[in-house]
């Protein structure tokens, strides 16, 4: 059994959240898991696993047993009968993706980056944008995880079907996931169609756009009236992926070296973002490009940032936008980060920000050390105006009360948390906040 005492700080991606814990532990199989939890319980201390700390919450921060994913990796089994691969929960998405490229498979959707645990990424709920798909944890068949009293539950749509349709997207906060079982399609070919579109057209056409692309989405610039449209669809073929220079040009240059000099000068001088923005915004050109699944919906972001996002009723996602708009407009704000806008259609899953009801996002984000309270603040109070719910690994201001009002399923998922977790051995102080106690 691989443990680490001693307290060395955990930090996440962000840097904006840091825990010590008392212990950190990296088992290598769920039955050492299993030991960790129960060892835990015999020395009074809660018990945390962390993914790679792409949550801006403080979702994965502990005092007490840290449990690090890095030994559990790996494919576990491909069932091409059932079309399903299980995987290991600390496995990066990215060894996923590849992995099942190989094999000539692929999952449905994913989000845009994929540097994150699959644990992680779907614990917190992690999305991209569908018409008919959108959240990797939709795509769960089947979960293994291991709960307070130490014991291995094994979940899916016929064993313990109540806790597989609330842990799929479980906050960490029923039990500690060793595997995931994920539905795979055989692999195919998307088209991306990245064009600039002027905000007043994506805005007025924005039906029109979601329902004639699988998945659509589009981005827009502050201080602007430009956005950048994205439409990734099925296609025959054949591959023809963005040439090596204007690849990097748009995905390196643009997206991460550029773009953080011009963060950095914005943080600097607040004053020079919106004259930047409009320049910026322009410099976009279209560009259309054929690939396989995972190279098409991802990107590297290596500039780092802080990030709130809100799930809305699709229908009103447009208005909440316009209000945002206005706000930066009318306000002294400064922001360099554009604001994202996807959908994902209604699923089953108790604490999905798409739970229910078919959905749109609006993400804001404001560069690693830029002040971002004043912007979130403004924004949130959008957001909540019209019954929005954040995204659980993302920064917000909710509590227990909020949660109970815009989620129909709030109370069935926290009875099954005081079933399987009574002493709360996986709580934290978000946790608290989030759940209440």
């Amino acid at each position: 059994m691989s443990g680490a005492n001693g307290s060395s700080t955990w930090r996440n991606w962000a840097g904006n959240i840091t825990a010590r814990p008392t212990r950190e532990v990296s088992p290598a199989s769920a039955a050492e898991l299993a030991d960790a939890v129960r060892r835990a319980a015999e020395d009074g201390l809660t018990v945390k696993a962390v993914g790679t700390g792409h949550s801006f919450t403080a979702a994965a921060a502990t005092d007490g047993v840290l449990i690090r994913p890095d030994l559990l990796t790996g494919i576990r089994e491909l069932d091409r009968a059932a079309m399903t691969v299980t995987v290991e929960a600390g496995t990066p998405l990215k060894r996923l993706n590849a992995a099942l490229a190989r094999e000539g498979l692929s999952l449905t959707n994913m989000g845009d980056i994929m540097e994150q645990t699959v644990a992680g990424a779907t614990s917190t709920g992690t999305h991209g944008t569908g018409r008919d798909s959108a959240s990797i944890a939709a795509q769960i068949k089947g979960l293994e995880l291991v709960t307070a009293d130490g014991s291995l539950l094994t979940c899916s749509e016929k064993e313990n079907p109540e806790v597989f349709a609330a842990a799929r997207i479980g906050l960490g906060a029923l039990g500690v996931v060793t595997a995931i079982t994920f539905a795979v399609e055989p692999v195919f070919l998307l088209t991306a169609r990245e064009e600039p579109m002027a905000f007043d057209k994506v805005t007025a056409d924005f039906d029109e756009l979601f329902t004639e692309n699988e998945h659509f989405e589009f981005y827009w610039f502050p201080h602007t009236g430009n956005c950048n449209t994205k439409r990734n669809n099925r296609s025959a073929g054949p591959a023809a992926p963005p040439g090596r220079l204007s690849g990097w040009i748009e995905d390196e240059f643009m997206s991460n070296g550029l773009f953080q000099v011009v963060c950095s000068l914005g943080r600097a001088v607040p004053a020079t973002i919106p004259s930047i923005a409009k320049v910026s915004s322009r410099a976009l050109s279209a560009r259309t490009y054929t690939d396989i699944p995972y190279k098409v919906f991802t990107s590297p972001r290596r500039v780092r940032f802080v990030e709130m996002e809100y799930a809305l009723p699709r229908e009103a996602v447009i208005g909440a936008l316009r209000e945002v708009k206005a706000l930066v407009e009318r306000s002294p704000l400064r922001v360099s980060f554009p604001v994202e806008v996807r959908t994902a259609p209604a699923d089953d899953i108790a604490l999905s920000t798409a739970s229910g009801r078919e959905t749109a996002y609006i993400a804001v984000h404001m560069y690693k050390g830029t002040p971002y309270q004043a912007y979130f603040t403004a924004v949130e109070r959008i957001m909540t105006a019209h019954a929005g719910r954040p995204h659980w690994g993302k920064v917000h201001t909710r509590d227990a009360a909020y949660f109970a009002e815009v989620y129909p399923r709030f109370a069935e998922f926290t009875a099954l948390r005081d079933r399987l977790d009574p002493e709360r051995r996986f709580g934290n102080a978000y946790l608290r906040r989030i759940l209440g106690d």
